[in-house]
């Protein structure tokens, strides 16, 4: 039988499985889930996703899948689907905590109710320490003014590090991981930046940032912060050896001390956004109308649609970023359809969380998942599969959920017009 015609038959018995599912509420502190009939079906209906799944532990593979049903209100009904899904499967977040962070930036603007203090204010980072370093511009902006604004734009455009260090430098460490345990999200630590090899110290240590309207006038200064923070300890280690210093080390490498985020914890983190009212108002962000519409822009925005910053296609193409349903595809994208994601990619490790909209078949779902690809066990030495295994997984993944969406019959047609956004 050939695999389009395995495909299909899987899509309609899985159709017909559809009615005998029965809505779950998910939790960003879900231990573990069983794997269920949906997405075990689904994957084995397909030769690539197959092979995978029957790999899911060496793989790492986690996946999360969200169907949505629209009631007669309008209101979203979410049915979750798991496959291989352990919070105490470890893996290394990479970019994914940016997402987080981001969003986090804006509620601490707007927690410190300072008047004309907002996210397009001018942002100075200044130094206090010998491994901390300053920002007085960023000649990506048209304007050259660095704020908070911007590096969420570059975060979520292209996933620039140094956009997320400064945000984590404004917040610190203990806003962070406070905040996000009081919204119930008790798994995550966030506790170092990103693309700069610094001791537990120095990332407890963060810079002064000072805040200026237009004309250069003070608005608000932030001194340096110490973090206390006491986070759980871990004994994470993987792999059978890493490179340091050019030179090979033949022994686990240790992600003890590395950031740490569970894919339902990340998947509900991205429903938060979308759907706001879907969670219970003491464990929503404290963000306005209009964060969430520039947090849903930018989520959504190709790189190419931006004018500020400006991006060359060469380096970041329409799908860049997007590993669901794209993969590593630089082909022109579907018109239709976008994708509300973040991405990471780091230590063999990839990661996307995507809510998919396509806006002329009235088609919306949720997915994130995870897959792990360093077949030879060593760290640091640029040699992880993902042209091979992980952006044809995403890649596939995305397109066989997009094709039972295509199909599945709905009693109410969601109204996606609040998600569809100008660009230019």
């Amino acid at each position: 039988m050939k695999s389009s015609l395995l495909i299909k038959l899987v899509i309609l018995s899985l159709l017909f499985m559809e009615n005998c599912t029965s809505p779950t509420p998910l939790s960003g502190s879900v231990r573990a889930a069983e794997d269920d009939s949906f997405l075990t079906g689904l994957l084995s209906g397909d030769p690539f996703l197959d092979f995978i799944a029957r790999q899911k532990n060496e793989l790492g593979v986690q996946v999360v899948y969200t169907r949505i049903d629209r009631q007669k209100n309008g209101k979203a009904r979410f049915t979750d689907h798991y496959f291989n899904v352990n919070t105490g499967t470890y893996f290394y977040p990479a970019s994914t905590v940016k997402f987080p962070v981001a969003v986090l930036a804006l509620q601490k603007l707007n927690e410190l109710k300072i008047t004309g203090l907002d996210k397009y204010s001018t942002m100075i980072t200044g130094v206090a320490g010998e491994k901390q370093t300053e920002v007085c511009n960023d000649p990506s902006a048209a304007d050259g003014r660095p704020t908070i604004a911007h590096y969420i734009k570059k975060i979520l455009l292209v996933s620039d590090n140094d956009a997320f260090n400064r945000l984590y430098e404004f917040l610190g460490q203990e806003y962070i991981n406070n905040s996000l345990q009081q919204l119930g999200y008790t798994d995550v630590q966030i506790i170092h930046r990103l693309s700069t090899s610094l001791p537990d110290a120095e990332n407890r240590f963060t810079n002064p940032v000072t805040f200026m309207d237009t004309s250069g006038r003070i608005i608000y200064q932030q001194p340096a912060q110490k973090s206390k923070l006491v986070y759980a300890e871990r004994n994470t280690r993987m792999g059978t050896g890493y490179m340091q210093g050019g030179k090979r080390v033949d022994e686990p490498f240790d992600f003890s001390q590395k950031n740490r985020l569970s894919l339902p914890a990340l998947h509900a983190i991205v429903r938060s956004i979308m759907f706001p009212g879907s969670v219970p108002a003491n464990q929503r962000f404290n963000l306005t109308k209009e964060d969430y519409d520039f947090l849903r822009r930018y989520m959504s925005m190709r790189p190419g649609e931006s004018v500020s910053p400006v991006y060359s296609p060469k380096d970041y193409w329409d799908n860049y970023v997007k590993m669901i349903y794209y993969g590593a595809e630089k082909s022109a994208p579907d018109t239709t359809i976008r994708v509300f994601n973040k991405t990471g990619t780091a230590y063999g490790f990839l990661i996307d969380a995507a809510y998919v909209a396509d806006f002329s078949n009235n088609i919306e779902f949720m997915v994130s998942a995870v897959i792990y690809c360093n077949s030879d066990g060593i760290f640091n030495d640029d040699q992880y599969d993902y042209e091979k295994i992980g952006y044809p997984f995403f890649k596939q993944l995305g397109r066989i959920l997009y094709a039972y969406e295509l199909k599945r019959q709905k009693k109410q047609q969601p109204d996606l017009s609040s998600f569809h956004y100008l660009y230019r």
